[in-house]
């Protein structure tokens, strides 16, 4: 039963999962759909929501299990707080409403709350009030990036983590009876059967995306070991790829929240079945797989010269 649950939950949360790459992130405000107020009833749902959006300082408050759950922003240029009728719940400097959701018979509210910049997703808090008891809260945050995104079912919360190449991560479940559970572990896999002739850089929105291809994942494994997950993380803010005089294509990319101290470099080489790593931090010498003396001239070149860009 857990394996057909989570198998479900994974379906869901793949359409949600974040694309490596630096892309900008919208947070909606919404407004549940039972709130019958006269205010909601007359009200454009997206004029509310940008209204809402407009005040730099605060959000719409939702009604929710009797009370309201307001953001506010105390003081300028200071953290977010979340509250419900005046009790302070989380607090951040990127806090916003997500949605209302019912798991079983119980009205669940998510809100989103991180630290905010490039690359890096929030926590989820989950808010929800017991039959005759008092408001609870539970907080999902897997590392120091922010928390897998939410896949709703009647019966639970899914978070299925969005996996780095090497990594195994715990997929997790959240039920007001159960609590915040462990479903099982996924661990990344690349597409079973693609081989070099498979590489195409132009679909690549983040250069991390040629390790779904299995060959470039095990020249990838062959050459990084262990070391594969931090090599890809030094990768996650980065964007499209440029291509060298020989065909071989490339990019670079850097660490959330620690751009220029912590940077990363790869190249692919699909018609001499090749792949190319650098990682580099504050005033250290940089890693190199293989090492950098047998890397071919062009490639070394597209290195050093984006080192000499400052990454």
């Amino acid at each position: 039963m857990t394996r057909s649950l989570l198998a479900g939950a994974c379906a869901l949360a793949w359409l949600l999962m974040p694309v490596a790459g630096a892309h900008a992130q919208t947070d909606p405000v919404l407004v549940p759909a039972d709130d019958t107020s006269s205010a909601a009833a007359n009200q454009d749902p997206s004029s509310t929501s940008n209204a809402a959006l407009g005040d730099a300082d605060s959000q719409a408050p939702i009604p929710f299990e009797g009370g309201q759950l307001t953001i506010t922003q105390p003081e300028q240029d200071g953290e977010k707080v979340l509250s419900y009728d005046g009790k302070q719940l989380a607090s951040n400097y990127d806090v916003s409403f997500d949605k209302v959701v019912k798991i079983g018979d119980v009205n669940v509210a998510l809100v989103d709350v991180g630290d905010g910049g490039n690359q890096c997703g929030p926590a989820k808090v989950i808010v929800w009030k017991p039959k005759d008891g008092e408001i609870q809260t539970t907080t999902v945050e897997q590392d120091e990036c922010g928390a897998p995104p939410a896949a709703v079912s009647d019966s639970a919360i899914y978070f299925v983590p969005y996996l780095l190449p090497g990594e195994t991560r715990p997929a997790l479940q959240w039920s007001p009876t159960e609590g915040l559970t462990t479903s099982g572990n996924l661990t990344y896999t690349p597409e079973p059967g693609t081989d070099w002739k498979d590489v195409d850089p132009s679909k690549l929105d983040n250069i991390i995306d040629a390790f779904h291809n299995e060959a470039v994942y095990k020249a990838g494994e062959a050459l990084l070991g262990k070391d594969m997950p931090d090599m890809t993380t030094s990768l996650l803010v980065g964007g499209g790829t440029e291509k060298t005089e020989s065909g071989a294509f490339y990019a670079t990319g850097c660490v959330p929240h620690d751009c220029g101290g912590s940077d990363g470099f790869m190249a692919v080489d699909p018609a001499k079945h090749k792949v190319y790593f650098a990682r580099r931090g504050d005033n250290d010498q940089p890693q190199a797989w293989p090492p950098l003396k047998d890397w071919p001239a062009d490639i070394k070149k597209a290195y050093d010269d984006a080192q000499g860009s400052g990454n």
